[in-house]
């Protein structure tokens, strides 16, 4: 129906049940990464907005992936998938100015463990100037 110019948020509303093949993995990380509006892009800019870089690895997306299908949610369940991985980090990193960057990798979506969070460089000494002596 997308190829005959109907919107998604029209044909999501039609009352018609149909099968659908089931998204594999590198569809699902396409679903995550390739979009304009892309749900990795999204809370990219959502820490940058705090000036923090927010990294996912590709294992780490591959992970995402799998658990969608694991739990049998295909591309709809990504987004809860993606809210528990960051939960934790989203709410601690904006009170903290000494995170520069967070990587999320296959450990923090299937273990739970925390995100390396990579610290800001500290800033140079400001050098004081001599008083010149005459």
């Amino acid at each position: 129906m997308l190829k005959f110019g109907m919107i998604p948020e029209f044909i999501g509303r039609l009352p018609v049940f149909t099968s659908v093949a089931q998204l594999d993995r590198e569809a699902l990380v396409a679903v995550l990464t390739e979009p304009k509006n892309a749900l990795v892009r999204q809370y990219q800019k959502l820490f940058d907005l705090d000036g923090v870089e927010l990294e996912f690895t590709p294992d780490a997306l591959e992970a995402v992936a799998e658990q969608a299908i694991l739990r049998g949610t295909g591309a709809r369940g990504l987004r809860a998938i993606m809210e528990e991985v960051l939960l934790s980090v989203m709410y601690d990193v904006p009170s903290r100015e000494d995170v520069a960057r967070v990587v999320i990798n296959k450990e923090v979506v299937g273990k739970h463990v925390n995100p390396t969070l990579i610290p800001r460089e500290a800033p140079a000494a400001k050098r004081i100037p001599k008083e010149k002596t005459a």
